[in-house]
């Protein structure tokens, strides 16, 4: 496969996750929002949202005040936000239009009707569209994708790339949502184990579609613990680091045994390294280590990855 077409598909894969992790984190912001704001609470929701994304200078260079719509705005139809939901699924369907022959009709057909649909709703008035809906849309739209991905793609190189792209964007999404629940939402530590943490913690559940499948796995009772193991170790949760982790690593195995001795493995080692690491951690040595402190390592982790798959596979100049 050419390097451009293994590009393409990379990073269309990347920017359908990226769209969907706004998406989410416009939900994020608007159930926090049905908690009082006080002093003893926590600091404000909405530029915690922007912390996150890593775009709170952007902000506020542009809007200044972090009010409930601008960064509405900002974060669905910017596209001067280049992490904004807009944004992405424009690049998403340029990089799918850019190697149309490389996927199937139906993956083609979903991906461009997706982004049809966002143009209508950008023409709507800001005022008619809540972030509940933009969310829903968002969430809805990029399954669908996925959806026709998985049942339609062979399972060949451009496969194995746009599902990296899935999985390394996955892992550190979810990443960022659990580092702005317990290092921007809650500095304090002694709201921990309070109704606000509860409540938070539900809040990062909901907004990862992970409520029920949490209880199935746990059962009742929402606690810290619990919350940041079955986001972070447990195998059988589809969003969790581990399970995007491994899926990366199993990815660039397929990728590996293709192109065998002809392109470098230093991307695929490194995920391996960064997969044991992961897996020789229990939730309790993570709280030991410092959650945040953890999360900034799987981040630049997680960075480095991208980063040698760029080098290995996406820089070439065919």
């Amino acid at each position: 496969m050419l390097s451009r077409t293994a590009a393409n598909l990379f990073w269309m894969g990347r920017h359908l996750e990226r769209a969907d992790t706004a998406a989410r984190l416009l939900d994020v912001g608007q159930r926090i929002t049905l908690m009082p704001n006080t002093e003893a609470g926590y600091q404000n929701e909405w530029n915690s949202l922007l912390q996150a994304s890593g775009t709170a200078d952007l902000f506020a260079e542009k809007y200044g005040d972090s009010t409930e719509e601008n960064i509405q705005e900002f974060i669905f139809f910017d596209r001067d936000n280049p992490s904004s939901v807009a944004a992405c699924l424009e690049k998403a369907r340029e990089s799918g239009r850019i190697v149309r022959t490389a996927l199937t009709s139906q993956v083609w057909d979903a991906l461009n009707m997706t982004y049809q649909e966002l143009r209508k709703m950008e023409r709507k008035q800001r005022s008619k569209l809540d972030a509940a809906a933009l969310t829903d849309f968002t969430t809805a739209s990029t399954s669908t994708v996925r959806g026709a991905i998985n049942a339609t793609q062979l399972r060949n190189d451009g496969w194995h790339f746009m599902n990296l792209g899935y999985g390394l964007e996955r892992a550190d999404a979810t990443a960022r949502l659990l580092d702005v629940k317990y290092y921007v939402l809650l500095p304090r530590i002694e709201f921990v184990g309070s109704g606000l943490d509860t409540y938070q913690w539900q809040v990062i559940l909901r907004s990862l579609s992970a409520h029920r499948s949490y209880h199935w796995a746990y059962g009742g009772d929402i606690t810290a613990g619990q919350v940041a193991d079955f986001l972070i170790l447990n195998g059988e949760s589809p969003r969790s680091l581990l399970t995007s982790l491994y899926e990366s690593v199993w990815n660039l195995e397929g990728l590996a045994r293709r192109y065998g001795d002809a392109v470098p493995t230093s991307a695929r080692d490194k995920a391996r390294e960064s997969l044991a690491s992961l897996q020789s951690r229990d939730i309790d040595m993570i709280f030991d280590e410092g959650l945040h402190e953890f999360l900034s390592w799987f981040i630049g982790e997680i960075g480095a990855i991208s980063t040698l798959v760029h080098e290995d596979y996406l820089l070439g100049g065919s």
